[in-house]
């Protein structure tokens, strides 16, 4: 009986709340339920009691759900080039798929007072309050085959800066003596629409720009590559200057290209059949729920 009474409690505070219980304070559920129940209760008891039930409304998970109307036919070539195809033949050898977006606004955070090394027994200790030191957006072209990068620092983000990231890329081999170059983007302002894929190739004519579906970055492997850096190589983004940004970046980039390694990219076509025909069953039940109810009302 006091564990219902409990659970109960925790629901209401949801439901008055309309905030999951992830973002209430378990002192607050504790005063609730002692108040409920009339009698002390424990912090840990009343999160042992909550715990213990099947529905967790303190977890919550995104996930994606496909937003452009066009999702399949913008995905699916970018799959089948993951799975080294184009247009229903294989790609040859001198065939290069760059991934390739710009990173916003990395800030340069200058510590005050400076942080102190770690020393043992214990680990360095930052500075929580800081000076902007400025920002660099940082453009990086991932090679889906063969796992290498190259990425530059700009002033700010455009279409010059999107220009000079392709001119880098094509200043090197193997993409100065490649056959097709597929340059795979985002729906951002730089490269986004027609007017980007006839600019492109005024530059070269190798260049087949392939834009990923509105709302779906996840299909781009260089956002992997960018969650990298955000995790291993930014924090805990400690820097003298914004030279000491571009710097680490450069070096990052230099340690991956030692040994290249391509991503293991296990979402295909297959799998993108049965992600859509799950949302739509999924769409049909919640359709069908709401008639119920509209019926039962009526």
């Amino acid at each position: 009986m006091d564990q219902a009474l409990v659970k109960a409690v925790a629901c209401e505070l949801l439901a008055a709340t309309k905030q999951p219980l992830s973002r209430q304070s378990l002192a607050d559920v504790t005063a609730r339920a002692r108040h409920a129940l009339g009698k002390p209760s424990s912090r840990r008891t009343v999160w042992r009691i909550v715990d213990t039930d099947a529905i967790k409304p303190w977890r919550y998970k995104y996930w994606i759900f496909p937003r452009d109307p066009h999702f399949v036919a913008k995905a699916g070539p970018i799959l089948d080039l993951y799975a080294g195809m184009w247009q229903g033949q294989p790609l040859g050898p001198k065939d290069h798929i760059l991934s390739a977006d710009e990173k916003t606004s990395i800030p340069a955070r200058l510590r005050c007072p400076p942080s102190l090394p770690p020393a043992p027994g214990r680990p360095a200790y930052i500075e929580n309050e800081y000076e902007r030191g400025g920002a660099w957006p940082y453009l990086a072209a991932w090679d889906v085959r063969r796992g290498s990068v190259m990425g530059r620092c700009e002033p700010t983000t455009g279409i010059e800066p999107c220009g000079r990231l392709v001119h880098q890329v094509l200043a090197e081999e193997p993409y100065r003596s490649g056959e097709r170059l597929f340059w795979m983007v985002d729906n951002g302002s730089s490269p986004r629409g027609a007017a980007a894929k006839q600019r492109l190739r005024q530059v070269d004519s190798r260049i087949i720009l392939v834009h990923t579906p509105v709302h779906a970055s996840w299909l781009n492997q260089v956002e992997i590559y960018f969650s990298i850096i955000q995790r291993k190589v930014l924090p805990p983004n400690d820097v003298a200057d914004l030279e000491a940004i571009r710097l680490r970046l450069a070096l990052y980039e230099d340690l991956s290209n030692q040994s290249p390694t391509p991503f293991q990219w296990k979402f295909d076509r297959t799998k993108l059949t049965a992600l859509l025909a799950k949302i739509e069953a999924r769409q049909m039940a919640l359709a069908e729920a709401q008639c119920t109810r509209l019926e039962e009302a009526a």
